[in-house]
């Protein structure tokens, strides 16, 4: 039978934790907590050359760069780890502490942070994720990512600095809440891929309801390992950035970082082992403070913590109570469908490109807001596709809104689709439709054809007396057309929409005109 595995405790959901690491579990181990009187260091990762961050220029020595993630997310959870103190984002300053929390005398001993430092829940996993190459970024690229480990520890208190003061107050809601590490190995090689690996992890917790995997409101913060170096040379000195809460910020920062590690070596400087920051408004990294030396942060096993038992079946022991024991593959055969399987399931189904089905699940919002449509239209899955991913994600885009904030609602669109679908309009007045939807006006798109006179035109007589008309008013045209100019024939379709007020479905007239001018 196999040994029940022993992790330290630090509490909070684990289900995601049997998902993400595919590899080997732990044995037997020792007690659960470990404490230190300081903050724990980074991770200790073997870095491994990768390819290039950047072509390197003329003349020019090619550089690697190597990138590695330590990944922090809140776990989702109604108090703290060791405290019934409530946990929510926002709260007034230290108005969420309990006595625990802020190590007040007459609690047990605190006043370092909990952690997992020998035995994690999880070690040796792996992360897919994939992204976009080709000039136009239709390719897509599958890429694997080592996860090292995985596993549970407590916040710190956050310092609020006041410039205008000179002062730093300390707020320690956050303290003791409980939160999930994931630990990359360096097999990334630009801001890109880290910030790609980082959304697909965001998309598995979010998934599992793990963590609600905020990074606006700091429910997932990263810290990159940055490194570049000469390919076939000894790896060079990495520097750490710490506390990257966005996407666009992490991919910016870790290119910034490789781009000025580059610079310094090739104008003959050096490059420090030392923590750094983003400024966001600067668009670069600066110092906080080196790491010259080992740090020894005094790990020492937590007595009051017992240990964690984890069971797979084969060594779950014969009569134990299932509401007292942590199976892992009971806790698999529950697990919901995972990104990567519905991202499958819709190019099967729906006959989509790999990059759409990645958009569609990349935007918080957007796969379900997609769903609703092709619940309630006509169209065809590829038509619905398009407008849900060009047309409608383009105007959230261009003023900034999420897919909840959207002033056209899924049946609108559907509606306005179906429309389409049935030749009552063209594509170009469905967009002008779409437009005036966007206004949040209240009128639904069979209204606004209505009101705007933009149904196509019906009358097929009607219409093939005004190819005529068109054709005799521009005889030069028609020569071209005759003399086998294919931008000809566009021109008088033009000119007949035109008549027509944009009313007229373009097929239609090419049909009509085709018909005339054949022998």
């Amino acid at each position: 039978m196999a040994a029940p595995m022993v992790c330290r405790l630090c509490s909070g959901r684990r289900w995601a934790l049997a998902y993400i690491n595919r590899g080997s579990r732990h044995g037997a181990g020792t007690p659960t907590g470990s404490r230190s009187s300081g903050k724990r260091g980074q991770s200790s990762v073997v870095q491994q050359p990768l390819i290039t961050a950047e072509k390197p220029r003329k003349g020019e020595h090619e550089w690697a760069a190597v990138v590695g993630l330590e990944i922090h997310a809140q776990i989702s959870s109604n108090s703290k780890l060791f405290s019934g103190s409530q946990v929510h984002f926002a709260a007034p300053p230290n108005s969420l502490v309990s006595f625990f929390d802020a190590s007040l005398p007459g609690t047990l001993p605190a006043g370092y942070q909990i952690t997992q430092q020998r035995l994690p829940i999880a070690v040796n996993g792996s992360l897919a994720y994939s992204v976009y190459a080709g000039k136009k970024r239709s390719q897509v690229i599958n890429k694997t990512v080592r996860i090292k480990q995985i596993q549970l520890e407590q916040d710190s208190g956050k310092s609020l600095h006041d410039d205008l003061r000179s002062q730093t107050l300390i707020d320690l809601n956050r303290a003791g809440v409980g939160l999930l590490e994931v630990v990359l190995e360096p097999d990334m090689s630009c801001g890109e891929e880290a910030a790609t690996a980082v959304r697909e992890l965001q998309l598995i917790l979010q998934t599992l309801g793990t963590s609600q995997a905020n990074m606006a409101d700091g429910q997932l913060r990263v810290d990159a390992n940055i490194s570049v170096h000469h390919p076939g040379e000894p790896l060079g000195v990495r520097t750490e950035v710490k506390n990257l809460n966005s996407a666009r910020f992490l991919a910016k920062a870790i290119d910034y970082e490789i781009q000025r590690q580059i610079n310094e070596l090739e104008n003959g400087g050096e490059i420090l082992n030392e923590t750094r920051s983003f400024d966001y408004k600067l668009g670069c990294t600066v110092p906080m403070r080196d790491k010259e030396g080992k740090q020894d942060y005094r790990f020492i096993p937590e007595p009051n913590l017992p240990p964690l038992l984890l069971y797979d079946s084969a060594s779950l022991p014969a009569g134990a109570d299932p509401q007292q024991v942590i199976n892992i593959d009971q806790i698999r055969e529950r697990l919901p469908e995972l990104p990567s399987v519905t991202r499958d399931k819709l190019i099967q189904q729906y006959g989509m490109l790999p990059e759409h089905s990645l958009t569609l699940l990349n935007e918080v919002g957007l796969l379900e807001f997609f769903q609703n449509v092709i619940k309630e239209t006509r169209a065809e899955p590829k038509k619905v596709t398009s407008w849900v991913l060009n047309t409608f994600l383009g105007f959230l885009k261009q003023q900034n809104l999420a897919v909840s904030e959207s002033p056209v609602t899924p049946s609108a669109l559907a509606e306005l689709l179906n429309l389409l679908d049935r030749k009552t309009i063209s594509s170009s007045a469905a967009k002008q439709v779409f437009a005036e939807l966007w206004k949040r006006e209240g009128k639904t798109p069979a209204q606004i054809v209505s009101e705007k006179k933009l149904e196509l035109m019906q009358d097929r007589e009607t219409l093939e007396q005004l190819c005529h008309a068109t054709m005799e008013q521009h005889p030069h045209v028609v020569m071209d057309m005759k003399n086998g100019n294919p931008r000809a024939i566009n021109k008088l379709i033009g000119l007949v929409r035109k008549a027509t007020l944009s009313r007229a479905d373009p097929t239609v007239i090419k049909e009509i005109l085709e018909k005339k001018l054949s022998p």
